[in-house]
């Protein structure tokens, strides 16, 4: 009888193993489960619970506009209009810098553009700054503190009996001034 049972035993591992042997090594794919139907007798309905109303907030549709006061307006005598940092009379030949308003300094004299290469007017914004900047249209002329403000345009320490190609002569101390003081962004208005 043992030898009977070990081999039936011998039988069952080799069919065993012939099983596994045959078995692809891939995962086994999922299997749908069976659809169940259910039957009921009587249908289930979810009470309707009434929400509660929403708050009533005041303006909620309406546009927040933040206000701003408008500039403050030059003093009297600064020809150029609010809000700006430095304003240029070109018929005066005078400049000043403006802070919220109010003179922060000047009058100072200024010379500019000669017939053929008139400074023109208009406002415009700080583009860039160099300190030691050399120009590079006219031969290398030198540029010291230069605030440019429309393009090629600049505030810059320059002669104050020759007129320039455009730019805005400053005496040396006014045009250290003028380049420690306006920052690129600052507002210039140029008037006739």
């Amino acid at each position: 009888m043992r030898t009977r049972l070990l081999a039936g035993f011998a039988i069952a591992v080799i069919g065993f193993l012939s099983a596994c042997a045959s078995t692809p090594t891939a995962a086994p794919s999922p299997t749908q489960p069976a659809p169940t139907t259910t039957t009921s007798t009587t249908p289930t309905t979810v009470p309707e619970v009434p929400m509660p109303p929403l708050p009533k907030v005041a303006a909620a549709n309406e546009t927040i506009v933040k206000e701003t006061p408008p500039p403050p307006p030059p003093p009297a005598g600064v020809p150029c209009g609010a809000g700006v940092d430095a304003c240029i009379d070109l018929s005066a030949n005078k400049s000043w810098l403006l802070d919220d308003g109010a003179v922060s300094y000047g009058p100072v004299p200024i010379t500019h553009g000669r017939p053929g290469w008139e400074t023109p007017p208009g406002t415009f914004n700080v583009g860039w700054k160099d300190i030691d900047h050399k120009s590079s249209e006219f031969d290398g002329a030198p540029m010291p503190f230069s605030v440019f403000f429309n393009g090629g345009i600049a505030f810059h320490e320059g002669s104050l009996t020759d007129l320039s190609h455009g730019c805005i002569h400053l005496s040396p101390a006014a045009a250290e001034t003028y380049y420690n003081a306006l920052a690129v962004g600052d507002t210039v208005q140029v008037v006739a």
